[in-house]
């Protein structure tokens, strides 16, 4: 009697399940996956709701296919920064290409530690960057040194980038249908649909290769644009907007932009092995920027990518000096680091309390102490104000008094000073054992030695090619600038790089790495001091 009641039961529940599917409209049964997707001939149940017998409606169709395109995208872009890079020799130049996803397309060339080139090279969803990592130093020095070896170069380069781009092409391909196969396959954890993910991926590749191959642009090696240090030098990779849009010459500027490179990277890849540490203090010494507004972009350009501390400049930020000229100086404050200044000969009063209003800036004089991102520094202005011929400058004496002043200053201090500073050459010797490091500026020429009592004197050039002087001599003044690199707790100078940049009409570019060790102490030749 029981059993015949249980089958009744039980055929009952079966009546009421099938009239709910019949209510329901859906197909029968289906094993569960994602999104309650079914296979044909089963309902869907939400896990859950299996033991209920209960079914769930399939999402919507938009739901699976945005759900496909993250899988699709986000797997390509996983395997593009993975395995898609491949290391590819340009000439003397051995680098690393890659392709990532970009709303605008380009090449970036990656030239460390002098910035970046941007070509606008095509219009697509893919970027090739190219980071620059040695040279072959022999290949280098000869084409250094024997420029005619450009044209034989010019083959060569061309072949070098048609084969290295075809090798990143396979490889990104791979990459992308690698990348979306295996997120398919966590996601769906179906094999057909990873496989569909992986092909639409390799579609969309397929299809962006297309429209970047339509929109190639072969100007744009001649027309590239700059970042980083490279922003102070655009020049060094030459003025070539006559040419014409063919591949012959493509390749031709191609050469000669790895030829400009090489000559521009060659000097980093004899620096000492000195690998400065995270905490160390970097101080930028700039100076006689004298009215010129692009050493503004260069200073700031240096102190984004050098990490820098604090920048110091020691003086004749202006030519004459006049309250017009301070508007000049309204940039200091957006550097990206604290300015300390001191007075130059052609920086006058009105200039040093212009300085004196500005934000982050920090002026120096009368052998007053300031502490600046944890140094000690003191400093006193220039004695003179020499903004012209027409004013007969007092001389070396004042000079001299003038650094007594500030030796005296220094040494009366309850706290040692780290570094002392002042405009012209002749004033910062009589600090000699006074402070560890003395800056200084005015003679337009960059040099270092050590003076007595262990005093490490720099002298720096000119951070603004001379200004308008640039234009007085036969050749013109180089763009130099120092990076000073500084133990955070003793403040000791641990080395030094010195960037220059080819002044007036010129395209070299430059940076060399200094160790205190090295025998910098003999006395650079003389030179005519600027007026």
């Amino acid at each position: 009697m029981a059993g015949e009641l249980l089958g009744r039961v039980r055929a009952r529940l079966r009546r009421a399940r099938a009239t709910l599917r019949k209510a329901r409209g859906g197909p029968p049964r289906a094993r569960p996956g994602v999104f309650g997707s079914s296979r044909p001939g089963r309902s869907g149940p939400e896990p859950g709701a299996r033991g209920l017998g209960l079914g769930v409606p399939e999402p919507p169709r938009w739901h699976r296919a945005a759900l496909m395109s993250v899988v699709v995208l986000f797997g390509a872009w996983l395997g593009l920064v993975v395995v898609g890079a491949v290391q590819a020799p340009v000439g003397p130049v051995s680098t690393r290409m890659s392709l990532h996803p970009s709303w605008t397309g380009g090449t970036n060339i990656n030239i460390p530690p002098l910035g970046a080139l941007e070509l606008d090279t095509h219009d697509a969803p893919l970027r090739l960057d190219v980071d620059v990592r040695r040279l072959d130093p022999v290949r280098a020095q000869a084409i250094v040194n024997h420029p005619e070896r450009l044209r034989g170069l010019e083959d060569e380069v061309g072949s070098d980038v048609l084969a290295s781009t075809v090798q990143v092409v396979w490889r990104s391909a791979l990459a992308v249908v690698a990348g979306a196969t295996a997120a398919g396959l966590v996601v769906y954890r179906r094999p057909r649909r990873a496989m569909a993910a992986g092909g639409l991926a390799l579609a969309v590749f397929v299809a962006s290769g297309v429209l970047a191959a339509a929109t190639f642009n072969p100007r744009s090696v001649v027309e590239p644009g700059y970042s980083g240090l490279l922003r102070g030098a655009p020049s060094v990779i030459g003025d070539a907007r006559s040419v014409v849009s063919d591949f012959d010459v493509y390749q031709e500027e191609l050469a000669r932009l790895v030829t400009n490179v090489t000559r521009l990277y060659d000097a980093t890849t004899t620096l000492p092995a000195y690998s400065p540490a995270p905490s160390t203090l970097r101080l930028l010494h700039v100076s006689d920027v004298h009215l010129n507004p692009a050493a503004w972009s260069l200073i700031n350009a240096t102190v984004e990518d050098y990490g820098v501390d604090v920048i110091v400049d020691t003086g004749d930020t202006m030519d004459h000096g006049t309250a017009a000229e301070n508007r000049f100086t309204e940039v200091v404050s957006d550097l990206g680091a604290p300015y300390v200044w001191v007075r130059g000969n052609h920086d006058s009063m009105a200039t040093q309390e212009a300085m004196e209003k500005r934000k982050n800036v920090y002026v120096v004089d009368n052998g007053e102490v300031r502490s600046v991102a944890g140094l000690r520094i003191a400093g006193i202005g220039d004695p003179q104000f020499t903004p012209d011929r027409s004013v007969v400058p007092a001389g070396d004496p004042a000079e001299r008094a003038a650094g007594r002043q500030l030796a005296d200053a220094v040494r009366a201090q309850r706290n040692a000073v780290d570094i002392a500073i002042t405009h012209n050459p002749q004033a910062a010797e009589e600090a000699a054992g006074a402070a560890p490091l003395v800056l200084a500026g005015h003679t337009h020429r960059r040099s270092t030695r050590v003076l007595d009592g262990g005093t490490r004197l720099f002298i720096q050039g000119t951070t603004g090619g001379a200004g308008l002087r640039a234009v007085e001599g036969t050749r013109p003044q180089p763009v130099e600038l120092s990076v000073l690199y500084l133990d955070r707790e003793s403040h000791r100078l641990e080395a030094w790089d010195d960037i220059t940049l080819g002044g007036l009409g010129e395209t070299t570019a430059k940076i060399t790495r200094h160790l205190p060790g090295e025998d910098r102490s003999s006395t650079p030749a003389p030179v005519r001091p600027p007026r």
